[in-house]
């Protein structure tokens, strides 16, 4: 017996392997309806061809629905009533063309339909979202080995009625002309700053370029472009008044994603990952409709469909895919890395990609912060810097006395996870960015938004952190035990 199960070289090679697990609990026939063969294995559950559509769209509303309305948080009650239009995040990939074709199946397509179920707040009965745009961020400027793919991008979105397509360029991110439309304001000055914070009067591809070639490590430029991305996404939805984005990040995509960020540095912002509530900051942009406070809300409503489900609903919908676009950088990366693993894990192991997922989601950071970092404007953990410079070296040639004033606060206004995005190390490579640089080089160019919020916080004060007077120095000295003395002696009791 103890041969069978733990391989005992010497036993015939039939008795040593152990049983396979089977693929399926019980039996070939549906779980759902009882009657017909499955046509699919999803976690070890058998679903047919007729119980498989419902199931998605059922997993896709309750993750998406009970976010759709301004003040509602669990369940939902009553009518769908957002306070602005809906963006739909599109890359051409797999999880956004499912998310495309489902929105539109239950938004769009069954709308006024007095022949279908439902009560008389249902969807199907009533149009939710009045307006629904669908933007694109093409990235091939900045990559000479990749092609434009807009038009690719707009006949797949032409198929669906309804939508209307914002084309944006990942350098706009470093564009003055795009910041001024979407904000609604004229950029600020950004001559005569001791250092130079991008998006200036350079152009926005040679901006970006600057941007990418002072990350260290490929790690840093996939997260960079991540995180660049995102906030276009965000922006754009404001400047359209939609009150609400959506992406087609898949469970599996999810999971990749969550570890992903987590080992470098994003913990704090885990709940981030799931919903996401954004406000915009230091911009001057009218809002026209009193219901709509100018909030954001980021929702992933595909959280709970796995890559396998995705690829099914596609075969059999016939859905177009693009293909998402490939950034040319090596596959040595952290996201590389943690792809494989995952993928791995779900084709032998698929249970164990929807704990991860779901674990992960409930983790919560110690304690909250209002403040929030200049580069991905997301909660930034108060005093990271300082515990983080007590417990890493990170140059040994770093003099704090010779540190430009401004440039040397720049760290203060980032995350953990940025900061470590932009100062890392490469395990080939001594070569990193220093933003305590005090030559007359610029030390780093960055997007319209930080460039903005540090223009108007730095540019006021030209303090050594955030929140000092301007004009103030700080100086910092060890005192001798006479000197303490002296300075907390009124407070000290005589000895009796």
């Amino acid at each position: 017996m103890m041969a069978e199960f733990c391989g005992n070289p010497a036993v015939e090679a039939g008795e040593v392997l152990m049983p396979r697990k089977r693929k399926f609990d019980r039996s070939r026939i549906c779980v759902k309806c009882k009657i017909n063969p499955g046509n699919l294995v999803i976690r070890h559950s058998v679903y047919c061809k007729g119980c498989f559509t419902p199931l998605i769209f059922t997993k896709f509303h309750q993750a998406l629905e009970p976010y759709i309305n301004h003040v509602s948080v669990g369940p939902r009650r009553g009518a769908l009533k957002p306070s602005g239009a809906l963006l739909i995040g599109f890359s051409g990939g797999l999880g956004s063309s499912v998310l495309l074709d489902l929105v539109y199946q239950r938004y769009c397509a069954n709308v006024g339909s007095d022949n279908l179920k439902g009560g008389r707040e249902h969807p199907r009965k009533n149009k939710v979202w009045q307006k629904i745009y669908v933007c694109y961020v093409e990235v091939s400027d900045i990559f000479p080995e990749t092609s434009d793919r807009t038009a690719q991008i707009r006949e797949a979105i032409a198929r669906y009625d309804g939508f209307e397509l914002i084309p944006v360029r990942i350098q706009d991110a470093f564009d003055r002309t795009w910041w001024e439309r979407v904000s609604g304001g004229a950029a600020p000055d950004l001559a005569g700053l001791p250092f130079d914070l991008g998006g200036g009067d350079s152009e926005p591809v040679a901006a970006l370029q600057t941007h990418i070639r002072a990350l260290p490590t490929p790690t840093a430029i996939l997260s960079t472009l991540s995180t660049l991305t995102r906030l276009l996404l965000l922006y754009t939805a404001y400047s359209v008044s939609a009150s609400h984005i959506v992406l087609g990040t898949s469970l599996t995509s999810l999971s990749i994603s969550l570890i992903s960020s987590i080992s470098q540095g994003g913990g704090f912002v885990v709940p981030q990952a799931i919903q996401e509530e954004w406000f915009p900051q230091f911009v001057q942009r009218t809002i026209g409709d009193t219901s709509w406070n100018g909030e954001v809300r980021l929702v992933r409503p595909l959280r709970d469909v796995g890559m396998k489900e995705c690829t099914a609903w596609v075969w059999w919908h016939q859905l177009l895919v693009v293909g998402k676009q490939r950034i040319p950088v090596p596959k040595q990366t952290i996201g590389d890395l943690t792809k494989n693993f995952i993928i791995g894990l779900e084709r032998d192991y698929p249970s164990t990609v929807s704990t991860i997922a779901k674990t992960v989601g409930k983790l919560a950071p110690r304690g909250d912060s209002r403040v929030r970092c200049v580069l991905c404007e997301l909660p930034t953990q108060q005093f990271v810097q300082r515990w983080k410079s007590r417990t890493s070296i990170r140059s040994f040639t770093d003099d704090a006395s010779s540190m430009d004033t401004a440039t040397s606060s720049l760290p203060h206004y980032l995350c953990y996870s940025c900061h470590t995005t932009l100062t890392s190390k490469s395990a080939r490579s001594t070569a990193t960015l220093n933003l305590h640089s005090s030559n007359s080089a610029p030390a780093l160019n960055l997007p319209m938004w930080a460039a903005t919020r540090l223009a108007l916080e730095l540019g006021s004060e030209q303090s050594v952190g955030p929140g000092a007077p301007a004009n103030e120095i700080w100086e910092t000295k060890k005192l001798d035990d006479g000197g303490m003395k002296s300075l907390v002696g009124e407070f000290l009791l005589e000895n009796e």
